[in-house]
């Protein structure tokens, strides 16, 4: 308890949290639009539980993960080679998250790009179970990388836990606002859609030790947003013009 106060008393400390929180509510953004994607398929009177369930298994496995810090940390010795490539627990785990990533969002793109046949019969719509094992996937997948993140910045436990619990406010505190912006606009459900995709090709890559800066892609992201914010109220513009 001592250590952690005089912790807690080093201006150091702060800095760290702060850039950690900032990185984690990044992540937990992300988490939130693709997780409003999933939960929009279902009826509206069972949105918002499972999104709140949603939520509640991203925090619980970002915790479980910190937890088990240890062996997180014990994923990166090799487990085997390939071409004298050395492949760790890590990679694997990275490229198999990546993987499902581009998958889940190719198909996705794919139902939104094709044509459909009105005539045809209307197929039926996720059950809310298959809805909360894609959402519980996901957040597996994301709570993974967020705790990569945090062990890549910090290296103290009650910093990380700190900076995953104050950004799990900000995305109960946001979660409905940006379900209500993205179902109101299918451009940002698209812009998404290939945020995931490029999220998913990042892992894949990093699983290959094909090292990313991920301020880069977040830039790209942030800078992504603008633009389409921009043809928002240009469209909206536009409409009180005529």
């Amino acid at each position: 308890m001592t250590d952690l106060f005089v912790l807690f008393t080093e201006p150091q400390t702060y800095v760290s949290l702060l850039t950690l929180t900032l990185m984690e509510i990044v992540l937990g953004i992300d988490n939130v639009v693709f997780l409003s994607i999933l939960v929009g398929k279902l009826p509206a009177h069972q949105q918002p539980r499972a999104r709140l369930i949603g939520l509640s298994l991203a925090f619980v496995f970002r915790i479980i993960l910190l937890l088990c810090i240890t062996w997180i940390i014990g994923l990166v010795q090799p487990l085997f080679s390939v071409f004298s490539h050395e492949v760790s627990g890590r990679d694997l785990i990275l490229i198999a998250g990546g993987l499902f990533l581009i998958a889940k969002s190719t198909k996705e793109i794919h139902g939104k790009l094709e044509h459909v046949d009105h005539t045809a019969a209307v197929p039926a719509g996720p059950t809310f179970a298959s809805v909360v094992i894609q959402v519980a996937m996901l957040d597996l997948v994301f709570s993974f990388d967020s705790v990569i993140t945090a062990v890549g910045l910090v290296d103290r436990i009650s910093i990380m836990i700190v900076a995953v619990v104050l950004s799990m406010i900000v995305m109960l505190m946001f979660a409905a606002k940006i379900s209500e912006i993205v179902d109101r606009h299918p451009t940002i459900k698209m812009l998404a859609l290939s945020f995931l995709l490029m999220i998913g090709t990042m892992l894949v890559a990093e699983g290959c030790e094909v090292h990313v800066q991920k301020g880069y892609v977040y830039f790209a992201m942030a800078f992504s947003v603008f633009v389409e914010f921009l043809n928002i109220r240009s469209q909206k513009a536009q409409g009180v013009k005529h």
